[in-house]
């Protein structure tokens, strides 16, 4: 018996051993998409802010497009802060509402975890202690029927002016690309030229970057696109400023 035990130590350790952290799986989410979603709404409309680019003298360019990238600042910031408030106001208004179907009407609300889950394979029987569970933590109850039922959860309260700040520096920054060449050249349409290279080189840049942390495989794909779009932007800028002109 002494001479076993040490083998069937051996053999039952086997099976729970520990995975050496050498081949344990790493799981790598992008965690964050409201920040880039922010960034890219940001610099992507200051980018193409290139109107006034058409108006001739530089000292023109440069005081219009600061005026306008100040106010474009504040008001994208704004925007980006009352949409992230309007996102978690809508969050605690569905939230109320489920912690009152709870309360008043939990038979309904039993039906409709069954119906969540029946799809997966699991039956009222499978179902039945979860429901027990959540029975007993009504606060448990409703997070869960908000997270499966309404596919919502509680955003960030902090997210509306990390929104506010994220957009309207990306903004500022995106706007300011553009002009940098109207500050060392007197000829306008050079500086034109150049700030569209520039312009066009940065939206590729920013496309391919966007991508390689939302979507890797589509990296080149977005560059292109994100190009095209903002072309089609800073020529409609553009040609917006010359009609007006000629008015």
């Amino acid at each position: 018996m002494s001479l076993l035990l040490p083998l069937f130590l051996r053999k039952s350790s086997h099976h729970y051993q520990s995975i050496p952290e050498s081949n344990q799986h790493i799981e790598h989410h992008f965690e964050s998409p409201e920040i880039i979603r922010d960034i890219v709404l940001g610099l992507s409309d200051g980018l193409t802010a290139t109107g006034l680019s058409s108006l001739g003298d530089p000292r023109v360019v440069i005081i219009g497009g600061f005026a306008e990238l100040i106010s474009g600042s504040i008001s994208m910031g704004c925007g980006g802060y009352l949409a992230a408030k309007s996102d978690l106001d809508h969050y605690d208004t569905e939230r109320r509402r489920e912690e009152w179907e709870v309360k008043n009407c939990l038979s309904a609300e039993i039906q409709e975890i069954v119906d969540i889950l029946s799809p997966y394979g699991l039956d009222e029987e499978t179902v039945a202690p979860i429901i027990e569970k959540l029975k007993d933590n009504p606060e448990k109850f409703v997070d869960f029927m908000m997270k499966f039922e309404l596919n919502l959860e509680r955003p960030d309260p902090s997210r509306s002016l990390k929104s506010a700040f994220t957009i309207g520096i990306s903004y500022f920054i995106g706007g300011l690309v553009p002009l940098i060449p109207y500050f060392f050249m007197e000829d306008t349409t050079l500086a034109l030229l150049v700030s569209s290279v520039i312009t066009i080189f940065c939206l590729i840049v920013f496309g391919f970057v966007k991508a390689a942390y939302t979507s890797p495989n589509n990296a080149i794909s977005s560059a292109i696109q994100t190009a095209l779009v903002g072309a089609l932007a800073a020529a409609a800028s553009y040609g917006g400023v010359k009609l007006v002109e000629g008015l």
